[in-house]
């Protein structure tokens, strides 16, 4: 028997990158999926988001491992959107053990910016990082209340939810303004849902191998940073950067049953970025 047999897991994010290696984790764990994904560019972001098409990649590669998903396109920023797909998602599997608040965006640039492009990198990163991940325990809580088995909320934040950088910008600013705000909205959940077993944690990946840390956009503005980015943004241990499945391994591991009583817990998985800054 899998440590996730029979459970069901709720992730947005799913169709590539970070949470497309949660479903499949999970999957290989033994829980079913329901998943959302955009599936559409946001302007302000600078570099191409999910397809349909790899949300059906993402299906495929879940059902390879045994599981069952459910994928839908909504938007973490539209609540009523997000919540009608995944109370969809429950009434096909009948019941929600585990989510997921993976969704976000990062839109750096190294290139002089208008007032208004600023303030539009704000607001579009605080509503997909932040607002995205308050619609999705909004929508999730009562489903996990209701199943009266407890359950296990994990929130992706970032080094940069720990440690202040990010440059002067809009966009930087605000995925670190975002990221900190998960964790405060991680611990009130945590102290609020306790009495139900329902455990709420965080966890902060220092760079990691997907699209948000390798498009070009990204890539411009480290590069033109002091130094590439100088020793401060450099990880102690000899890795550049992570991959997908090693932040997975650490979810596998607070969603399970070996972490049953973890809860309000700000988790690096950081080749140890955050205890040297």
């Amino acid at each position: 028997m899998s440590s996730l047999d029979g459970k069901v897991a709720f992730i947005t994010g799913v169709a590539r990158g970070q949470g497309r290696s949660h479903a499949v984790r999970l999957a290989a764990e033994g829980a079913d999926i329901v998943g959302v994904d955009i599936c559409a560019d946001i302007a302000s972001n600078g570099y191409a988001m999910a397809s349909r098409d790899e949300l059906d990649e993402t299906i495929a590669l879940v059902e390879a491992k045994g599981s069952k998903m459910v994928g839908s396109v909504a938007d973490v920023r539209d609540y009523h959107a997000l919540k009608s797909a995944l109370d969809a998602g429950v009434a096909h599997f009948g019941r929600l053990d585990i989510v997921l608040a993976n969704a976000g965006i990062a839109t750096m640039a190294f290139r002089e910016l208008s007032i208004e492009e600023e303030l539009e990198q704000w607001t579009d990163v605080l509503d997909v990082n932040l607002v995205g991940a308050f619609h999705t325990a909004k929508a999730a809580i009562p489903h996990l209340i209701a199943g009266e088995r407890g359950g296990s909320i994990v929130f992706t934040s970032s080094t940069a939810g720990l440690k202040g950088f990010g440059g002067l910008q809009g966009g930087g600013l605000a995925y670190a303004a975002s990221k900190h705000g998960i964790v405060g909205l991680m611990r009130t959940l945590a102290n609020a849902l306790a009495a139900q077993s329902i455990r709420v944690n965080t966890v902060h990946p220092t760079a990691v191998n997907t699209m948000m840390a390798m498009n070009p956009q990204m890539q411009d503005f480290l590069a033109n940073m002091p130094d590439g980015g100088g020793p401060h943004l450099q990880n102690p241990m000899p890795i550049g950067m992570l991959e997908p499945e090693d932040i997975s391994a650490a979810i596998a591991y607070l969603v399970s049953d070996h972490a049953k009583y973890v809860t309000g817990v700000t988790l690096p998985v950081d080749a140890g970025f955050c205890n040297k800054l």
